[in-house]
């Protein structure tokens, strides 16, 4: 049977998933004895930018380096950067310069889709917003995908097993193949079909574009479903879409005209920002896929800045260890560690290995309470990347 190209938990966590000049390096130095006590931080950029981004995949990282004996600071999860250190590792070298392709990946991901959620969240701030990305990436890293957009403030998720691993409930309702399976004609079978075979709490939301107009399979699934009825779904292919908004009003007054006013609307396929920003008032939620997984991942570095107790650093990079702030105006400050911080300001970096030992738990939910409150604070998004 073939087997799938992913690799497991052990080999990455051995450290193998590593760019081979690592274990060149480590080879090199172990040559010539020579293992010094460094800092390492990694960031995106070296100085604060005012575009801000979500910090994500600290819980992945705390898995990746637990049992080796370093010392690790790093921002919380769900905590708003432009700036400085995102986090900081101390300890021999060779204890973790292997790890390093690896964290830089299971950081770079997370952090662009979560900034990418957030953006959607904060374009449709009363919308019901779900994450329909996970179609468009390996499945193996649908978790990453599906956490992400609820660090980044999403109401719900679509794949199953990583709602599973996550503690969270997916969520969805019909795709086109089951109205194709009925038949053109057949759209009220299918539609009472479904009604008929699921769960009570699961809600119903009759998609209303495979074969007629939008307008007359919403208005027939309003009466061939009643009151069970929860919301139509437009997906409509972009071939064919036209004015979305101009769609979107023709089904409300088509419902409302027919007398089904609480039949919501929501729509899904190709929806980015721009696509909340001018349908949020007249639909009721949006189904998010490409525009989260499209994100380019964010630009992580790993840097030694101090090696044996001395600040020093390759070309363009800042040496010694920093410390970053949340300033009272809701700034980024970055500063040497033993420099004085801005006044009231919050210092970000927390501990999250000793020795090895991982000392601080990741919580979903805080981080998403975190990315909301904090990009509040900061003015996240206030206009388009």
């Amino acid at each position: 049977m073939p087997a799938f190209d992913l690799l497991d938990a052990e080999t990455i966590g051995a450290g193998r998933a590593t760019d081979a000049y690592f274990l060149r390096t480590e080879e090199a130095l172990e040559a010539a004895e020579r293992d010094p006590t460094v800092v390492a931080e990694v960031t995106a950029d070296q100085f604060p930018t005012g575009d801000f981004d979500v910090f994500g995949g600290v819980g992945d990282v705390a898995a990746l380096l637990e049992g080796l004996p370093v010392d690790v600071d790093a921002l919380p999860e769900g905590q708003l950067f432009d700036g400085g250190p995102v986090l900081r590792i101390e300890g021999r070298y060779r204890a973790f310069a292997r790890y390093e392709t690896a964290l830089l990946g299971l950081l770079s991901q997370p952090t662009a889709f979560a900034t990418r959620a957030l953006r959607a969240r904060r374009a449709a701030p009363d919308s019901l917003l779900l994450s329909f990305g996970s179609r468009h990436l390996h499945p193996a890293i649908a978790p990453v995908l599906e956490r992400a957009a609820l660090v980044g403030g999403l109401d719900g998720i679509s794949n199953v097993a990583a709602g599973e691993l996550l503690g969270e409930e997916a969520g969805g309702t019909m795709p086109h193949a089951l109205l194709l399976v009925f038949g053109e004609g057949n759209q009220v079978d299918a539609w009472q079909a479904f009604d008929r075979g699921v769960g009570p709490d699961v809600p119903r939301v009759a998609l209303v574009d495979t074969f007629y107009d939008e307008t007359v399979e919403a208005r027939q699934a309003a009466e061939a479903l009643g009151d069970a009825l929860e919301s139509v779904r437009i997906d409509t292919t972009g071939s064919r879409r036209g004015d979305l908004r101009h769609i979107v009003r023709e089904v409300r007054w088509e419902l409302e005209a027919a007398g089904h006013d609480d039949v919501g609307i929501f729509v899904s396929g190709g929806i980015d920002r721009a696509a909340i920003e001018r349908l949020r008032d007249v639909v009721d939620g949006f189904g998010v896929g490409s525009y989260l997984t499209d994100a380019d991942p964010t630009d992580f570095a790993l840097d030694i800045v101090a090696v044996d107790g001395e600040p020093v650093s390759k070309r363009g990079k800042l040496p010694g260890r920093k410390a970053v702030y949340r300033t009272a105006e809701g700034g980024h400050h970055v500063a040497l560690t033993d420099a004085e911080g801005p006044t009231e300001g919050e210092s970000l970096l927390e501990p999250l290995l000793r020795d090895g030992e991982v000392v601080r738990s990741v919580d979903l939910d805080a981080a998403a309470d975190r990315a909301a409150q904090d990009a509040e604070r900061v003015g996240f998004a206030e206009s388009e990347e």
